[in-house]
């Protein structure tokens, strides 16, 4: 464990943070609980590529070839996104990465951009979920097209059916959802992105959680073996 300023406790702190796990594996919503209890902002590439991709810029139709066919889009698309998004104000003093970094590449030049500033990562946390699991829970779960609020049918449904309880917009079964792209994702997941999960095991800041549990019970979870992490 590493000391940190003041001793405070993890509520307190600015902290820089990976959140890993395959497509479904509750980074959304944990990443949506971990925020809110760590005042840092949550960076998600997955809302970054829809954002870009409903504006039409050229990033975003380029990134969107790849997402309808379930492949992940290409280090130097994923990492010019994520660098500007990193050198904006709210993200000085901390962050949760959410879908970043998918390839060692991408975590390596994570590694070097931290490196220039004189700082690190305080944990990468990996949610493991089984494969047939993830399938049924991505089948089931809708996104709400403009504010992107998460629900699924059977563990968080909506008030009002297939409606958003946060704007009222009709909620969708996103494309890359569907069950053969879902097993696409998890194949490509598998291939290319567990061996970030040997990067940072190797440099001692891995933390593995099981995501099939009840979400509140793995967001303590998650705290907890951070709390330990840091020291």
């Amino acid at each position: 464990p590493r000391d940190r300023p003041g001793g405070l406790p993890v509520s307190e702190q600015r902290m820089r943070l990976v959140l890993l796990g395959p497509p479904g594996a509750g980074k959304g919503t944990q990443g949506q609980y971990l925020t809110e209890r760590l005042g840092i902002p949550k960076i998600s590439t997955g809302d970054m590529l829809r954002d870009a991709a409903e504006d039409g810029t050229e990033l975003g139709r380029e990134a969107k070839s790849f997402t309808d066919q379930g492949r992940l889009v290409p280090d130097e698309l994923i990492l010019a996104l994520v660098r500007k998004r990193l050198e904006e104000p709210d993200a000085a003093e901390g962050y949760l990465l959410d879908g970043f970094p998918r390839t060692v590449v991408q975590a390596e030049a994570l590694e070097s951009w931290l490196e220039a500033q004189g700082i690190r990562l305080d944990a990468v946390v990996d949610l493991v979920v089984e494969d047939d699991v993830i399938v049924d829970r991505i089948s089931k779960r809708r996104i709400c097209p403009v504010c992107h609020e998460t629900y699924h049918l059977v563990n968080r449904p909506p008030v009002k059916p297939d409606v958003c309880d946060v704007c009222g917009k009709p909620l969708v079964l996103r494309d890359d959802d569907r069950a053969e792209l879902v097993r696409e994702r998890l194949r490509i997941y598998h291939e290319r992105t567990e061996p970030v999960t040997s990067f940072y095991r190797q440099r001692g800041l891995l933390i593995s959680i099981p995501g099939d549990h009840p979400v509140k019970e793995v967001t303590v979870a998650i705290i907890h073996a951070i709390e330990q992490q840091i020291g």
